[in-house]
């Protein structure tokens, strides 16, 4: 840790705890249900109806493609998931939350959110929307996306 309050040193530290102690909280909640964070964040992607390509689940899960492909076979299983060609690009497979995948994560959002309130976190919404930034920041890809929605320059 650094003598200078507010260091880089300190924002990462900070910010790896935090993760790692907000995912066991989270983990817990979800273990009653046999589901690991990587499924839940799978889920929460999910349930926007839209469906999704399986590349864009692994990189917004964070897991490699192999470890995705594992964990949605599981949620397959579990009736979930499910999965079908993308209709505009045959050779994309797209993941989507069953009618059941979309009650059960209803069902877990509200266990998560009532766990996450009971830590009395003031302005989580904005903390959130602060990290977000942060990562848009970071992320040369999101960088790209908002110069191409944003158009040309003169």
């Amino acid at each position: 840790m650094s003598d200078v309050p507010g260091a880089p040193a300190d924002l990462l530290r900070s910010l790896t705890r935090a993760e790692r102690l907000l995912s066991r909280r989270l983990g817990a909640v979800l273990a009653d249900d046999g589901l690991s964070i990587e499924a839940w964040r799978v889920l929460c992607l999910l349930s926007d109806g839209q469906g999704h390509p399986m590349s864009e689940v692994s990189a917004e899960a964070s897991l490699p493609p192999g470890t995705l492909t594992k964990l949605v076979d599981q949620l397959v299983d579990r009736n979930l998931v499910f999965r079908r060609i993308d209709p505009v690009d045959r050779r994309r497979i797209r993941a989507y939350l069953t009618a059941r995948g979309r009650r059960e994560h209803a069902r877990l959002d509200e266990r998560v959110r009532a766990s996450l309130a009971e830590l009395g976190v003031p302005h989580a919404a904005d903390l959130a929307s602060q990290l977000d930034d942060l990562i848009g920041r970071l992320d040369p890809a999101r960088q790209r996306e908002h110069a191409d929605a944003s158009g040309p320059h003169r």
